[in-house]
């Protein structure tokens, strides 16, 4: 179906190739760390401790002071997969790709970041809470859709809705906790956010990296379980 749209919308294959590796690239990952902190350096050390942990694929929220700069100090970084979260203007969605983001996150949809993005051949991923939000951000050409606020709503919620359109591919954020990855990726996720049940402040202001290289160790793990499948030789 996806194919089928970008013909009509007359995006070569080639250019809806490129955002779909990042995004297949994102989906075998698994999980993305939302990073939202008040430091830059804070926020540097606390990335380390995640990848060490197991979870390689970090979103900066422009809310971060200084996320530009932290994008492009984090996206040269080896086996990172870095990009933007709370993008909500066309600008915002440049800046971040110039930056070095590799896709964007935002917690509405709005069509002008999604075109921008897709000027750059970088995947755009806007929020969605409804069944009709979500397949109005999947017709206007989003590469994945992210569930927001889904603490609200629950796996039950998320499987329900991929019931009657199992084409969808979504990714839940907000209340999704290093305890609840694995149902969440049962019900049908094919990515899951964690902000603050995995990016703890508290951990990173007491500069505890090794609790976060745990917590984060913890996600890999249940992502790993999840997909018994993939993970076998």
């Amino acid at each position: 179906m996806i194919e089928a749209l970008n013909i009509m919308r007359g995006v070569s294959p080639a250019r809806a190739a490129v955002r779909r590796q990042i995004v297949d690239d994102m989906c075998r990952r698994g999980a993305v760390a939302v990073v939202r902190l008040n430091s830059v350096e804070q926020a540097r050390d606390a990335v380390s401790a995640l990848a060490e942990g197991g979870v390689s694929a970090i979103e900066v929220t422009l809310t971060t002071p200084g996320a530009l700069s932290l994008i492009t100090a984090l996206a040269g970084r080896e086996g990172l997969l870095v990009g933007a979260g709370s993008v909500l203007t066309a600008e915002q969605a440049r800046q971040a790709v110039d930056a070095g983001a590799r896709y964007v996150v935002s917690p509405v949809f709005d069509a002008d970041v999604l075109a921008t993005a897709h000027t750059y051949d970088v995947p755009a991923l806007p929020g969605a809470y409804t069944p009709t939000e979500m397949m109005r951000a999947y017709l206007a050409g989003a590469d994945l859709v992210k569930v927001f606020p889904a603490d609200t709503l629950g796996p039950s919620y998320l499987k329900a809705v991929l019931a009657p359109m199992p084409f969808l591919e979504l990714m839940p954020t907000g209340g999704v906790t290093p305890d609840n990855v694995g149902t969440w990726l049962g019900a049908g996720a094919v990515a899951v956010g964690l902000g603050g049940s995995l990016v703890d402040a508290k951990l990173v202001a007491a500069r505890d990296w090794a609790a976060l290289t745990a917590r984060a160790r913890r996600v890999s793990e249940a992502v790993a379980a999840a997909r018994p499948a993939e993970s076998a030789p």
